[in-house]
């Protein structure tokens, strides 16, 4: 190997750690074990993954860029705390984009893609059975997974990548004000949604998809909890 394919390698090596260091801090967010106003510390996540404080930084920026992180001034970077407001732009958003999504998915989705979605209806289903911040923290990912899911069948990378920033802030404001995280009707709303898809009626799938999305909104309160320190979330 010379040493322009080293530099390569070490940069994208570099690259595969800022991903894994932001996914970490990503999913600690919206768990919830990172609260919103949690202070992130460029020393203290270095030192937790082994990385320069510029790859933090570069990691910070990201998050911040995504909505998940606030960075102040002299201050430094803190998690996120939505407002009320923010939790109506959010779902407002939604409310816009979505049915898009729906109708592009509802004239490409296939036999094989419905039977990948009822399977992932499938998973969902375990976590409505258990109890516990785990098993609702694990309900509120797939069910945003699922949203995703029909995001990708859309065939458009960017309103994909639009909906990937709004699910994780949907799924922070929901960790957040919720009042009973994501219920069993909100799982068989998706259900319905997908069997208007698998019907062909895609003006149906719209209409529940944005029932579902008023039926999320209308369960959020001001509630907050405490969390965990940032090695806790972490779990390292």
């Amino acid at each position: 190997m010379n040493i322009a394919e080293k530099d390569i390698s070490a940069e994208q090596g570099q690259e595969d750690r800022a991903q894994s260091i932001r996914d970490a801090l990503r999913d600690a967010i919206v768990d919830r074990r990172l609260t919103p106003g949690a202070k992130l510390s460029e020393a203290e996540v270095g030192s937790l993954f082994d990385v320069s404080r510029t790859v933090v930084r570069s990691v910070l920026q990201t998050l911040a860029y995504e909505g998940l992180v606030k960075i102040e001034r002299n201050r430094g970077a803190f998690v996120s705390n939505p407002t009320p407001e923010d939790a109506r732009q959010i779902f407002d958003s939604r409310r816009l984009i979505e049915p898009g999504i729906v109708r592009s998915a509802a004239a490409r989705l296939t036999p094989i893609d419905i039977a990948a979605l009822r399977l992932h209806l499938q998973q969902e289903a375990q976590f409505m059975n258990r109890r516990g911040p785990a098993a609702r923290r694990g309900e509120i990912k797939a069910s945003g997974d699922f949203h995703l899911m029909l995001a990708a069948h859309a065939g458009n990378a960017i309103l994909e990548k639009f909906m990937d920033e709004l699910v994780a802030r949907s799924s922070l404001v929901i960790a957040l004000y919720g009042r009973s995280g994501v219920s069993s009707c909100g799982h068989n709303e998706h259900g319905a949604v997908l069997d208007a898809l698998e019907a062909g009626n895609a003006d149906h799938a719209c209409h529940l998809m944005l029932h579902h999305i008023d039926h999320i909104e209308a369960d959020l309160d001001l509630r907050v909890q405490e969390g965990l320190t940032l090695k806790d979330a972490l779990a390292l």
